[in-house]
């Protein structure tokens, strides 16, 4: 069993996440613990006001709510009874016996899985303690239900294995299978919780997995122009479907403003968050000379890690960027360093002169190409531009002339 326990200050945003799961027909609350109602009577309001009333009795505490999964073997079936038994005892080792909790069965993975629901502020106020809780009581906890139910263990597994074991990732979003707006939010309140980006570009190197874009649109737009953000949906070949969602019509509100403050939080990150992707792109280039960009992309998909490769409109390669789902963290690929940016990948992947010019040529601005004076213009090279020299017989003005004998004078 492997439990990973999130925490937020956001008990709502946590609660329809479980809730919007049931709507979509992949998830069931099968437990209310130390709520004073029974289960089948509860609405949302009623889940979400018991949470809220012991909040309010600490209103110090930035961190309130605590959202754990407790993830089983593929091979393990157990009936509804038995996860409950092993909730509520992983909650009363773990010191949370005692508070409201909710636990949710999801069926949307190739693995059994539990979510539970809960806070940390006690009746009397006082926080419970979240400082190292997986370590302090998580840990032991876990390892004493694997004994007492004979569970397959955690420990000793792969990578590959515990990887699989991670909590639950949304599939594509498919336009017309399900109502959009709750297809999109579903994948929102997965991604911008648990991955780190610091841009709109990183984000969407995410979303885009998903079929999802976020979107300010064009420079000109009223959309732009008031800060405002549109969420779409995409088809099988990237291209907007259907009619874009408004951020601020979410309940969870990700807007621009919203985002803003995460790139701001998720500027300054682990140096081994980055040393893992680097090491990752130079193992897989070592001594290999000529390999394509696809190739790479394979063999970095094997660590864990998409490569995405933005494009212009006129299909120009501009920039990279690297989607870490281990650690979950995006990187644009000049912020590693210039050995994993477009033009450093490329130099390493194909060094072949003649690839390099292509890609310098594909590089200068189309701009600069609309303003040349004359269509002859275009006959030159624009390598021989770049590099040519100044015509030195050019006629220099008399007046500067004079100036530079004066000075020689002066100098003599």
């Amino acid at each position: 069993m492997v439990a990973i326990i999130k925490t937020s200050h956001s008990i709502h945003s946590i609660l329809n996440y479980n809730e919007n799961k049931i709507k979509a027909g992949v998830a069931e609350c099968i437990k209310a613990g130390n709520y004073p109602i029974e289960l089948e009577k509860l609405n949302f309001t009623m889940k979400l006001n018991r949470f809220l009333k012991l909040a309010q009795l600490n209103e110090n505490a930035k961190r309130n709510s605590v959202h754990i999964s407790l993830n089983f073997d593929p091979t393990e079936k157990h009936s509804k009874e038995k996860l409950i038994e092993i909730a509520d005892i992983y909650m009363d080792k773990i010191g949370f016996g005692k508070q409201p909790y909710l636990v949710y069965e999801h069926q949307d993975a190739g693995h059994p899985h539990l979510h539970i629901v809960t806070n940390n502020i006690q009746r009397d106020g006082k926080r419970i303690d979240l400082h190292l809780l997986g370590i302090r009581k998580s840990e032991p906890a876990r390892k004493e239900i694997e004994e007492m139910f004979g569970l397959v263990k955690a420990e000793g597994r792969n990578k590959n294995e515990t990887k699989s074991l991670r909590p639950i990732q949304s599939g594509r979003v498919v336009y017309g299978k399900a109502e959009s707006r709750k297809a999109i939010q579903n994948i929102l309140n997965t991604v911008l919780k648990e991955y780190k980006y610091s841009s709109l570009a990183e984000l969407n190197a995410v979303l885009q997995f998903y079929n999802i874009k976020a979107d300010r649109g064009n420079v000109d737009s009223r959309v732009y122009k008031t800060r405002g953000l549109l969420y779409k949906i995409l088809d099988s070949k990237g291209n907007p479907i259907g009619v874009p969602i408004k951020a601020s019509s979410f309940h969870s509100k990700p807007t621009l403003k919203f985002l803003e403050e995460k790139f701001k939080l998720n500027q300054t990150r682990s140096i081994s968050d980055k040393r893992r992707i680097k090491n990752a792109v130079n193992l897989a280039l070592v001594n290999k000379n000529n390999i394509s960009l696809n190739d790479l992309k394979m063999r970095l998909e094997k660590e864990g890690i998409n490569t995405v490769f933005r494009k212009s409109e006129t299909g120009l390669l501009y920039g990279v960027t690297y989607v870490d789902h281990t650690t979950k963290n995006v990187f644009n690929g000049s912020s590693l360093g210039k050995q994993y940016s477009v033009k450093g990948i490329l130099e390493r992947c194909e060094p072949n002169t003649f690839q390099l010019e292509k890609y310098y040529l594909k590089s200068i601005s189309s701009d600069y190409i609309k303003n040349l004076k004359s269509i002859d213009n275009l006959k030159t090279n624009p390598i021989n531009i770049l590099v040519r020299s100044e015509n030195t017989n050019d006629s220099i003005p008399k007046q500067l002339k004079q100036k530079r004998k004066r000075r020689l004078r002066r100098s003599i």
